[in-house]
């Protein structure tokens, strides 16, 4: 054997033991640790991280505001040129407002266009408390992001859909999420990268993110420059808008 297939094999096999030497809940329990540890994790009420969402490859910069609140409640507005789009889910219900489409009121979203926005309602990620909500978990071994092996996660939610969560083999932060969500009978595909985690109230947090279909040669990119934990939010602020009268 070649000196090069000898230092090859070295290296497959080195690769090969390091997959094998975590099982799934062990990554998923060192994947909160990374993320600052349950304590500090579960102090975490709600949390708003503020930017801004570039689109069309930058042709389009939208102010971009996410805030979400445990256990389960979400709400994300997109502004741009005085106009305000608001998707919200409350833990029971989502409702939007899409002044970009001439839609002034609030509507109510159907479940199947809800599943992205309850993904990202979990304030600890996809990893916490899976067990809780239904979800099973596999490991896959290790895959090659951007030239990292990362480690390959499988979470199946109690609905079917599947996600694969690929954390960062060093630091078992997550740099990828992948989802695959049946969306009206139809299989859809969405790739998260995250990274440029920063520390604010002991917990490490995604502020850079690009997100978009499989095979989307221009993703959306977010940039958040601010991030604020436990903050205080009006009674109703993720309920579908009481209607007012004159």
């Amino acid at each position: 054997m070649t000196p090069t297939k000898i230092a090859l094999l070295a290296v497959l096999l080195g690769l090969a033991a390091r997959a094998g030497a975590f099982t799934a809940d062990e990554l998923a329990a060192k994947n909160i640790e990374a993320r600052g540890g349950s304590t500090a994790l579960a102090a975490v009420k709600s949390v708003r991280r503020s930017g801004q969402l570039l689109v069309n490859g930058g042709r389009f910069t939208l102010g971009m505001v996410e805030t979400r609140q445990r256990p389960e409640s979400i709400r994300d507005e997109l502004t741009l040129q005085g106009l305000t789009q608001v998707e919200s889910f409350d833990g029971k219900e989502g409702w939007k407002i899409d002044p970009f489409q001439g839609r002034k009121d609030p509507e109510r979203t159907s479940p199947d266009d809800l599943k992205g926005l309850i993904e990202d309602a979990q304030i600890g990620g996809p990893l916490e408390d899976y067990k809780a909500r239904g979800a099973t978990l596999e490991y896959s071994g290790t895959e090659d992001i951007d030239g990292t092996a990362a480690h390959k996660l499988k979470l199946t939610q109690k609905n079917g859909d599947v996600q694969y969560v690929y954390l960062d083999p060093d630091y078992f932060l997550e740099i990828r999420i992948e989802s695959q969500r049946s969306v009206r009978g139809v299989r859809q595909t969405t790739i998260t990268e995250l990274g440029e985690y920063e520390k604010v109230a002991d917990v490490f947090w995604a502020t850079a993110i690009t997100s978009g279909r499989k095979g989307d040669s221009s993703p959306a990119k977010i940039i958040y420059d601010k991030v604020e934990v436990n903050i205080p939010l009006d009674a109703g602020y993720f309920s579908f808008p009481a209607a007012t009268t004159n």
